[in-house]
Formats: structure tokens, C-alpha cells, sequence
């Protein structure tokens, strides 16, 4: 990154991320989606996917050092590992014994519409999802993030359990998922907690409709001890940022979007490489925005890149 960015480092910080339910991600265009019509497509992607690969992606991009540890099974399970040495992003995998699921999005040329097919994915047995607790003490990491969803099998207090094992080795914990993993996480474990405006009202349990409300929300949260920053993405509407000395907002630069997938993830990874080198609120908060407005500007899953992150990262402070 630049000099602005890269003087703000006070000491390198692993920053693990846990994905038991990766993909791997196909991504393609369409000249326009019909049914019971055969529908040819072009510009076919291949992207690991999941939550926390996006976000360790992305952190890797960014000249961040990350360590993703994933769930992965057979042929579809080794196509992600192969994915990410391709991406030179470090791994660690748990086996399993059924396949990792594969994810389609496909684009329709005529609309510029997003076609999103989600897999449920395998089903994990007890031993495989305890093996991956019992891994996580041994990881050597500044940050242990939990992304994405759950997959079958896994109970709903796994990313609690998560957080109480980071907190009892020192390290920092951030989460990001919703539903029932959502609410049974929050709590004095976790440093950083993302949210997405949905997610928020899921948990505050009632509407939030501006911006003044969801400021008053998030300082709520903090004060219950939900967690002790909270991070709310808004796409196209800027974040907002709730840490230790208050409440901070900033808009999103306008870009053209061409795909969706993983921004949040990017926005989670930006946000974290700021937090670990020691940026003020406020500029983090600007790379996280940076970073998950430079991956909807290219198609594909979380292909933020480090030129672009940076350039709308000196617009965004610029402006603020």
C-alpha cells in the first residue's frame, strides 16, 4: 500500500479466519435468463469462496498477513485449496467427509441482474466440527475471525464457543454471520462485531431507519456488552463505526458496480488490516469502505485489488 498506509503499522498480526462452509464459486454472464430455455453462458470465474476466504483474501491483498483455516471435502474440497495456493493465500484444512458445495451467480447482460444460487452444503458430523475448536488453540494469530454461515451439523453456540477459545489464548475476536449463530455469539468475547442493516434489526428486534438511529443503536449494543466495536455496512450508503470513544460514519465513494459477491467480506478484511496496524477509527473505517467498494467494481467473488482499494481510500479521507 502506500506510504500513508503502510507508516501506520505498529507490528504485524496474523489475522486467522474460520470457514466451515467454503464453495467454490462460479461466476458467469449471460445474455438474459429465461425459463425451461438452455442458457449459454461466457466469462466463466472460479473463486474460492465462503466468508472467511473472502475476508482472508482480501487481507492478503491488501499486504495483510492472513491464514485461512477451512472445512474442505472431496474433489470440489481440493479445487478450493488449489484456488487458494493459485491465490498464494495460506491455509490450513480440516477434512471432512462430504463434498464442499459449489455456488453459482451468474449475471444477465440485458438487466445487469444478479442471479445468486446458494447451496446448502454438507453436513458435518461431530467430530469434524470439534476438531476445528480444537485446532484453533494452536493458531498463532493476532485476530480469529468467524464468517459466514453455518453449515448442517454445527450447533448454533459453535461461533460462542469460538469466541471463549480466542479469549482464553488473548486474541482478538470478530464475527460476522446472522440468524440464530448471531444471536448466540454476541457478547464480552467479541472485539469486533459486523452487521449489515438487516442483521442489525434482526438483532435490536425492531426497525432502524436512519442513520441517527442506528448510531443510537450501536452505542446501545456496546453498552450491553454485545461487543466492543460494531461495524455496520451499508453498500452504497457509506458505514458506521462503533468503537471505545464513540460513533463514526462515512459515506462510500460512488463506483459502478458490476458484482456483488463478497463485498461485505471485503469491507470485513479492509477494517481489520486498519484495526491491526494501528489506524484511527476513522481511517479504518475508510479502508474497510475502500475495500468493499473496490470488489463490487470488478466481477467475481471479493476481487478487491490493492491499487484501487488505495485510491478510493485517499478519495474517501479526503472528502471526510
Amino acid at each position: 500500500m502506500s506510504q500513508i498506509i503502510a507508516s501506520q503499522i505498529i507490528a504485524t498480526q496474523v489475522i486467522a479466519t474460520l470457514t466451515l462452509n467454503p464453495a467454490v464459486d462460479v461466476a458467469c454472464v449471460a445474455a438474459e435468463i429465461r425459463p425451461t430455455h438452455k442458457i449459454r453462458t461466457m466469462d466463466e470465474r472460479l473463486d474460492p469462496g465462503g466468508g472467511g476466504i473472502n475476508v482472508a483474501r482480501v487481507v492478503h491483498e491488501l499486504g495483510g498477513e492472513a491464514l485461512a483455516v477451512i472445512m474442505t471435502g472431496g474433489v470440489t474440497g481440493r479445487l478450493v485449496e488449489e484456488l487458494l495456493d493459485q491465490a498464494e493465500v495460506p491455509w490450513r484444512g480440516l477434512p471432512i467427509g462430504g463434498r464442499t458445495r459449489i455456488c453459482l451467480n451468474v449475471q444477465e447482460r440485458a438487466t445487469r441482474l444478479e442471479y445468486r444460487f446458494v447451496s446448502e452444503g454438507p453436513l458435518i458430523a461431530e467430530a469434524e466440527w470439534r476438531n476445528s475448536l480444537d485446532l484453533l488453540h494452536g493458531i498463532d494469530a493476532g485476530w480469529i475471525v468467524a464468517s459466514g454461515s453455518l453449515p448442517r451439523g454445527v450447533p448454533d453456540d459453535f461461533y460462542a464457543r469460538v469466541g471463549r477459545i480466542a479469549a482464553a489464548h488473548g486474541r482478538q475476536f470478530a464475527i460476522d454471520t446472522s440468524g440464530p449463530a448471531l444471536h448466540a455469539a454476541i457478547g464480552p468475547d467479541v472485539a469486533l462485531l459486523k452487521l449489515s442493516h438487516g442483521e442489525l434489526e434482526s438483532l435490536v428486534g425492531h426497525p432502524v431507519r436512519d442513520a441517527n438511529g442506528m448510531a443510537m443503536e450501536i452505542a446501545e449494543l456496546m453498552r450491553r456488552g454485545a461487543a466492543r466495536m460494531v461495524a455496520v455496512s451499508l453498500g452504497q450508503d457509506g458505514a458506521i463505526l462503533g468503537h471505545a470513544d464513540g460513533i463514526v460514519r462515512l459515506p462510500a465513494p460512488p463506483v459502478e458496480t458490476c458484482g456483488t459477491v463478497g463485498a461485505g467480506d471485503s469491507f470485513m478484511a479492509g477494517l481489520l488490516v486498519g484495526l491491526t496496524r494501528g489506524m484511527p477509527a476513522c481511517d479504518a473505517l475508510a479502508l474497510a469502505i475502500a475495500a468493499g467498494s473496490a470488489s463490487v467494481e470488478i466481477y467475481g467473488t471479493a476481487r478487491a485489488r490493492r491499487d484501487k482499494v488505495e485510491a478510493l481510500f485517499r478519495q474517501i479521507r479526503e472528502k471526510a
